[in-house]
């Protein structure tokens, strides 16, 4: 199992570096030259997501960790979710990123970001608790999106359906 889970984390991370990162971010006329670029932190997440995807992958691997490891706390932590489902569940994740990209360029990134989060809540099985799940979507990406605009002064897409409806 963790030797799929691995797999599934660096290729999840590495999509998002190589096919969601642009390759050419420009840089704003504001940021000083000595000043890191607007796709640093993107990347050095990615990449630190494909380096503990394939750290898991290693460590799956080794005879040692296999002898250590409990498959009864596996199967605890998994519960009793077969196999399918979770590659199901991994591949809906794949398509609700692939989803946000094209969303960000219709709806912004602030209503693409609530979609995210909520359908990601769904994968993960957090929409248990509805009200909860909820506030979360809205509150967490609204609360981030108000911090990187007023405090940090950085813009965020628009969305060409909300400019064509002129908000």
């Amino acid at each position: 199992m963790g030797i799929t889970r691995g797999v599934m984390v660096t290729v999840l991370f590495g999509i998002v570096l190589f096919v969601m990162i642009p390759i050419y971010v420009p840089r704003p006329s504001f940021i000083p030259g000595f000043a890191p670029p607007p796709d640093m932190w993107p990347r050095v997440v990615s990449i630190l997501g494909m380096v503990l995807g394939l750290l898991l992958l290693g460590l799956s691997l080794s005879k040692t960790t296999e002898a250590i490891a409990d498959p009864d706390a596996a199967s605890e932590i998994r519960g009793d979710t077969p196999l399918g489902t979770l590659l199901v569940r991994f591949g809906f994740a794949v398509l609700a990123f692939a989803v946000f990209v094209v969303a960000v360029e219709l709806l912004g990134f602030l209503l693409a970001c609530i979609l995210l989060l909520g359908a990601v809540l769904v994968l993960t099985g957090y929409w248990r608790h509805k009200w909860i799940s909820l506030s979360v979507a809205v509150a967490l990406p609204l609360l981030l999106y108000l911090f990187f605009s007023s405090a940090l002064n950085t813009r965020f897409p628009a969305g060409t359906l909300l400019r064509a409806l002129g908000l």
